[in-house]
């Protein structure tokens, strides 16, 4: 099996899977009870937020657990939003943005807010330019993801933080960082967000958990209440196997893996450069765990199914609109013909030159025998 689709999901590592047995077979009491089994789970949460603290470098204290990037979204936008509603009514994201993003800023337009969507360059890159003229003093939110779970645009955290100081704006900065957390180093100090959104399953962990990263002092209201666990913000008994798998999997995170993944990018760039029909979405400048390409004249589903019967696994965008068409390829401008046939080919530390030689391979057969859409 040749795996390039770890945008979606990547395949869980041995220690998370470990760490998730241990707390089901041992560790399986409530975090939340006083007893010696309580404190043993509640330790298990405690060394995972800790070294998710550790790599984003922040206090644990500012790490919220929650079911995934996309409640961790919910969380940050509409938490932010409505306890800051007195201060303006401006809010701003970009055209590029997860549809766990889009689909909260799209319902706070439609209770009144003020939306102003960014639109990308043709590489999908969000420039400082078009985010300063974008923010304002009314402004109260802002967010824009680090990188581009698509295209692998890497989006400029810093000069929207920048652009909010001289707007003397108010607003709360979040970044949607799913795409670069564990395949890029940031510091969130550095970035300038306030609230940053992780997930576990992009990293080697197991589905159903992420986080949040909400800076001390930042005031948003909560999402769930009952019981008051995750600071009040999200309360109910902790998913403690999920939790513990994501924080052994933080452990396993490997920087100088991003040397191999270059290599990786520029070699399937090169080779690609050499098949007739085929044109590259990704800009050179993006991050290099993605690609994001186009086969004029096939239709990406049929591309898939060709490719999946012969044990590769690619995706046709984000893993969330399941089939639908990109949404950012076409607020990059792209026509139809190019968003059609489009192809997204994500790495892991685990993919070999090999992999990229079979997938090529399958690309050129595929418009050898394969019936062309003639779109």
């Amino acid at each position: 099996m040749i795996y390039l689709d770890n945008c979606a999901t990547t395949k869980p590592c041995k220690e998370s899977i470990d760490a998730i047995n241990i707390a089901l077979s041992e560790n399986w009491g409530n975090p939340s009870s006083l007893h010696k089994l309580g404190i043993e789970a509640e330790k298990m949460l405690d060394e995972a937020r800790f070294a998710i603290a550790k790599e984003i470098g922040c206090d644990d204290k500012e790490i919220i657990f929650t079911s995934g990037g996309t409640e961790a979204n919910n969380i940050a936008i509409f938490g932010s939003v409505y306890a800051n509603r007195r201060k303006g009514n401006r809010i701003v994201t970009t055209e590029t943005e997860h549809h766990s993003v889009l689909e909260c800023f799209e319902k706070l337009e439609k209770e009144g807010f003020e939306l102003v969507k960014i639109k990308p360059d043709n590489y999908g890159n969000i420039t400082k330019d078009a985010i300063c003229n974008a923010i304002n003093s009314d402004t109260i939110f802002v967010s824009i993801m680090l990188i581009n779970n698509e295209v692998g645009a890497i989006n400029p955290i810093k000069e929207a933080k920048n652009a909010i100081v001289a707007a003397n704006s108010p607003a709360i900065l979040h970044t949607d960082a799913v795409q670069a957390f564990g395949k890029m180093k940031f510091k969130v100090k550095e970035l300038g967000a306030d609230l940053v959104t992780i997930s576990a399953h992009k990293i080697g962990g197991p589905k159903g958990v992420g986080a949040l990263y909400k800076s001390a002092g930042n005031r948003i209201l909560p999402h769930t209440i009952g019981g008051g666990q995750e600071k009040n913000l999200r309360s109910g008994t902790e998913a403690t196997p999920l939790i513990a798998g994501f924080g052994a999997a933080v452990k396993t995170i490997d920087h100088f893996a991003i040397e191999h993944i270059q290599g990786l990018n520029k070699y399937l760039r090169d080779k690609l450069s050499g098949i007739d029909g085929i044109v590259i979405n990704s800009d050179l400048n993006s991050s290099p765990y993605i690609l994001n390409i186009s086969v004029l004249g096939y239709r990406s589903e049929t591309l898939l199914h060709f490719l999946e019967a012969r044990d590769i696994y690619v995706s046709s965008g984000s893993a969330c609109a399941k089939g639908k068409g990109s949404h950012v390829l076409g607020s990059m401008g792209l026509d139809r013909k190019r968003i059609d046939g489009a192809l997204r080919i994500s790495f892991s530390k685990e993919n070999t030159k090999e992999d990229i030689d079979a997938f090529c391979d399958a690309i050129i057969l595929a418009r050898k025998i394969l019936r062309s859409s003639g779109r």
